[in-house]
């Protein structure tokens, strides 16, 4: 599959209204929200909020199923735009949606078939209990959701053109999030999430596929259950300025793939599981309660199974 990074944030919170929590009535720090962690649902009925990413991605090399660190060469790059549209519901009900397209290419020339839209996740937010700063209380939200596959995954031109799985998957996570003010004036905000993917059934293969399978292919695959965890910090230089901080830690089962290849030979196969610990420091700057901008890069330092990717990303975050 293309080389995306591995998380993308779904992030609103500049002013009260996207989310953010202020201890103090007379001041409140503005945020964009950190690259990776997930906020939780906007906190005032009507509000909408809109976050594209631009994200561009490179591999610096694999990391085998010991963590030892190997070579790539000529390794896929890609460029990818991942857009965040949220909409409360009620004060405490957002639902949300974030497609992704995106574009590869080798250094020597060698590209994917075009852009490409991956699967569709929607998303329905509740935030369970509101946030107290004065007594240290965190929000905590649920969400759940479904993916919808709309990515291309079969039939194609070879396997790393895939962007998609191919099954609806189910959805979930929990996030918590709270402020606390440092010395100086200075807000620092927390946030501590989890999230849990499962697919909701197979996926039909046929020729070349996101699972690795090659022309002539036929059969289905089921993909392994995969998410997320880690945690975000937000130091306020100001009320404009921020310096953010992710570390997650991701995992994936392997799929399970079955059929027969070209030649009628029976294909049974499981991959290997994987898993990654990734690091993700930026800067954010808000010119308002409404609007702000945030860049930074995420970077894998550790892991199995898995390609180390360097991905420097911006994004444009609203809420109005």
């Amino acid at each position: 599959m293309l080389p995306l990074c591995a998380a993308h944030a779904a992030n609103t919170g500049n002013g009260a209204a996207g989310g953010s929590q202020a201890q103090e009535r007379d001041y409140e720090q503005w945020y964009t929200g950190s690259l990776v962690s997930p906020s939780g649902a906007l906190t005032q009925k009507g509000v909408f909020a809109w976050e594209p990413y631009f994200t561009y991605s490179t591999p610096t090399g694999f990391l085998d199923s010991g963590g030892h660190g190997r070579p790539i060469h000529d390794g896929m790059r890609g460029i990818s735009n991942f857009t965040l549209y949220k909409y409360a519901i009620t004060d405490s009900i957002s639902v949300q949606t974030t497609p992704t397209i995106s574009y590869g290419w080798r250094r020597h020339g060698d590209t994917t078939s075009g852009a490409k839209m991956g699967d569709l996740p929607v998303d329905l937010m509740w935030r369970y209990l509101n946030a107290d700063p004065r007594h240290f209380i965190p929000a905590l939200s649920i969400f759940a959701g479904v993916a919808f596959p709309t990515g291309d995954y079969r039939n194609l031109g070879r396997s790393e053109d895939g962007v998609g799985s191919g099954a609806y998957t189910f959805r979930l996570a929990l996030t918590e999030q709270s402020t606390y003010v440092l010395p100086g004036h200075h807000a620092l905000r927390l946030r501590i999430w989890g999230t849990w993917r499962r697919a909701l059934g197979a996926a039909r293969i046929t020729n070349a596929s996101s699972y690795g399978t090659t022309q002539g292919f036929r059969g289905a695959a089921h993909p392994g259950m995969y998410g997320e965890s880690g945690f975000s910090l937000e130091y306020g230089i100001s009320q404009k300025w921020v310096l953010a901080m992710d570390l997650a830690r991701d995992w994936a089962d392997g799929a399970y793939v079955h059929g027969h290849d070209a030649q009628c030979h029976l294909v049974r196969s499981t991959g290997d599981g994987s898993g990654d610990w990734m690091i993700a420091p930026a800067i954010e700057y808000n010119w308002s309660p409404r609007f702000g901008v945030i860049a930074g890069v995420s970077t894998l330092f550790a892991g199995h199974n898995t390609a180390r990717v360097l991905c420097p990303q911006f994004a444009f975050n609203s809420v109005f």
